[in-house]
């Protein structure tokens, strides 16, 4: 079959053919800021998954859905090196000249625009990576305190004032948030808080993996009746109670039909064995596939020679690029889980594996946690963040030659 036609997109964020099974999220979030533009209270929205699972697709989804309804939005990533205000002074500009555009909101704009100044060169000594064009002058005594609660408090606040006139919400979407410091992460929880307090229609919907919900808590103890944390798992890959398609099934099938192609049940049976139902893995498998396949349809067959180009691809990309940021230490600590399996696994038996000390461990735990390798499902747990990383681990570091490194 043509390759050019191929309807899957395995890759960092692109869009699926089919977003199947994120439907009532969706649904739950176009409501949640509906209310939060009514004056009524609506919580901030994060979701929380394991590599892999979609979390950017469905947080651009959800953008564009709020976008529809005429609602302000800003997208922001968090890189792991950069300060929580660098990323939101730019994002909260660009919203407060878009809502610039309502006469109704043009005072309420221009003091958001004060504030912004105020704040960027307040805080321009503490954060150095801090850069913003500014728009208007500064007003003494507005979000340039140098704190940084008080002041993205206060930035927030007139940027909800400012949407509020222009009758609509402001929603920052910000993506891998478990990359900001405990103490900003503080501030942004406090300031949306006086927010919410204050019925102000500005929000936030994030992303980011399974330990962002401690890190919330950490950060502020409230902080979980300020957020709804959404789950973002696998795709089903079992009928639903009255016999629906499985999701993960209907994100294969209906691409491929859509081009005129069908699917063996037997082939999807084995997509399905191998990705677990996980979207990215589905997408990779769908790909490979049809670029295997020589016409429609697709057999079982044709998965299982397309799974050797799946896992090879899989191999230098998806899994490739985050073992290549690890140390030999981190690499040996990650291939001792192996050898126990996918997980979660008690810290002392990973330790065990490696002939030490539990404790012995605990800083270059740590450093994987921080670089986003593994999570704590647990106190005393460790988890891989990345599915059938077991499995690579495995591949790329064979036999016993591991232990000795």
């Amino acid at each position: 079959m043509d390759p050019v036609h191929n309807p899957y997109a395995p890759g960092a964020g692109y869009p699926p053919p089919e977003l199947a099974g994120r439907d009532k999220l969706r649904e739950e979030a176009r409501i949640s800021l509906a209310r939060l533009r009514a004056k009524r209270a609506a919580k901030s929205l994060i979701l929380v998954g394991l590599r892999g699972v979609g979390k950017t697709v469905l947080l651009d989804q959800l953008r564009a859905d709020a976008e529809a309804e005429g609602i302000c939005t800003v997208r922001s990533e968090t890189p792991e090196n950069r300060s929580l205000p660098a990323l939101l002074a730019p994002q909260l500009r660009l919203a407060l000249l878009h809502l610039n555009r309502t006469e109704a909101a043009r005072e309420a704009v221009l003091k958001g625009l004060r504030a912004l100044a105020g704040f960027a060169r307040a805080l321009k000594i503490k954060y150095g990576d801090l850069e913003v064009g500014l728009d208007a002058e500064p007003e003494a005594g507005l979000a340039d305190n140098g704190d940084l609660e008080i002041d993205l408090t206060t930035l927030l606040e007139q940027t909800g004032r400012a949407a509020q006139s222009a009758g609509t919400a402001v929603v920052l979407f910000i993506d891998e948030l478990q990359y900001v410091k405990q103490e900003q992460f503080a501030a942004l929880i406090a300031a949306l808080h006086r927010c919410a307090q204050a019925k102000l229609p500005v929000t936030i919907i994030g992303a980011g993996l399974p330990q962002l919900r401690a890190l919330a808590g950490e950060a502020k103890s409230y902080a979980e009746r300020l957020f709804d944390f959404a789950t973002i798992g696998p795709l089903s890959i079992t009928p639903g109670p009255n016999g629906e398609m499985p999701d993960a099934e209907r994100a294969l099938r209906k691409p491929a039909e859509d081009a005129g192609v069908q699917i063996t049940a037997e082939a999807v049976a084995e997509i399905l064995r191998q990705t677990r139902g996980y979207p990215y893995f589905l997408q990779e498998w769908g790909k490979s596939s049809w670029d295997v396949a020589k016409t429609s349809p697709i057999t079982e067959a044709d998965v299982r020679q397309a799974s050797i180009e799946a896992v090879a691809a899989l191999d230098e990309s998806f899994f490739r690029v985050r073992f290549d940021r690890l140390t030999p230490k981190e690499k040996r600590y990650l291939r001792a889980m192996s050898e126990l399996g996918e997980g979660p696994h008690r810290s002392g038996d990973i330790a065990a594996v490696l002939g030490k000390a539990a404790n012995s461990f605990g800083t270059i735990r740590q450093e994987l946690i921080d670089k986003g390798m593994i999570w704590s499902p647990q106190h005393g747990e460790t988890a891989f963040t990345v599915p059938l990383f077991d499995q690579f681990m495995k591949r790329i570091l064979p036999g016993e030659g591991w232990r000795n490194d």
